[in-house]
C-alpha cells in the first residue's frame, strides 16, 4: 500500500495536510471540551439550591413527625410543615432539572462544536487522501515491466494535457505504436508522476 506519493514534493504536502487535520481536530476536541467545562459550571447553583432544598425538606419531615406526636392537636400542628415540605420538594425538583438541562446543553454544544469544526474538513481532505492510495497502489502493482510501462504511456496519451504531450514529442502516438522506447519511457513518466509513483530503474 502506497500511503505517501514517491515524489517528495507532493509527499510534503499530503503529509502537511494529514498533520493539519490532525492538529485541527485536536484543537477542535480541545475547545468544545473547554466550552463543555465552562457551561457545566452554571449547573453548580441548580445543584446548590436542589441540595438545599432537600436538607430543608428532610428537617420539616422530622419537624412533621415530631409534631404529629403532640397528642389531640398533632395532626393540625403537622400539617404547615407537610405544605412547607411538599414546597420545598419541588423547589429542589427545579434545581435539579436546571442543572440537568444545563449539562444536557453542555454535551450537545461540545459534539457539535466537534462535528462543525471537523466534518467538513475530514469529508473533504480523507475522501482525496483515500483515492491516491488507491490510484498509486493499485499503479505501483502494475510497474514491473516494458509492457506495462507502454499502458501508462498509453493512459498518458488519454488524460494528459495535449501542451504537455507537446513537449514529449510532437507525434506520441506514431512514437508509441512504432515502439520508441525513450518516448514511451518519458510518457510513462508523465502519467506515473500524476499517480504519485517514481519511474522504476
Amino acid at each position: 500500500m502506497v500511503l505517501y506519493s514517491q515524489i517528495p514534493s507532493r509527499a510534503l504536502r499530503q503529509a502537511l495536510g494529514d498533520l493539519w487535520l490532525l492538529a485541527w481536530s485536536a484543537f477542535a476536541v480541545w475547545c468544545a471540551v473547554e466550552v463543555r467545562e465552562r457551561i457545566e459550571a452554571l449547573a453548580a447553583p441548580g445543584r446548590a439550591i436542589a441540595d438545599a432544598a432537600m436538607g430543608i425538606t428532610r428537617n420539616l419531615d422530622t419537624a412533621s413527625t415530631a409534631a404529629g406526636y403532640i397528642p389531640l392537636v398533632g395532626g393540625v400542628l403537622a400539617r404547615p410543615f407537610e405544605a412547607m415540605g411538599a414546597a420545598t420538594t419541588l423547589i429542589e425538583t427545579a434545581g435539579r432539572a436546571q442543572a440537568d438541562a444545563v449539562m444536557s446543553i453542555a454535551s450537545l454544544l461540545q459534539w457539535t462544536i466537534i462535528i462543525l469544526a471537523i466534518i467538513p474538513l475530514a469529508s473533504l481532505w480523507i475522501p482525496l487522501r483515500i483515492a491516491f492510495i488507491r490510484r498509486a497502489s493499485a499503479a505501483r502493482r502494475f510497474v514491473d515491466s516494458a509492457a506495462d510501462l507502454e499502458l501508462f504511456a498509453l493512459r498518458a496519451m488519454a488524460r494528459q494535457p495535449l501542451h504537455v504531450l507537446a513537449r514529449v514529442t510532437p507525434d506520441p502516438v506514431g512514437a508509441w505504436r512504432s515502439g520508441d522506447q525513450v518516448t514511451i519511457n518519458q510518457l510513462a513518466r508523465l502519467e506515473l508522476r500524476a499517480e504519485g509513483i517514481r519511474m522504476p530503474n
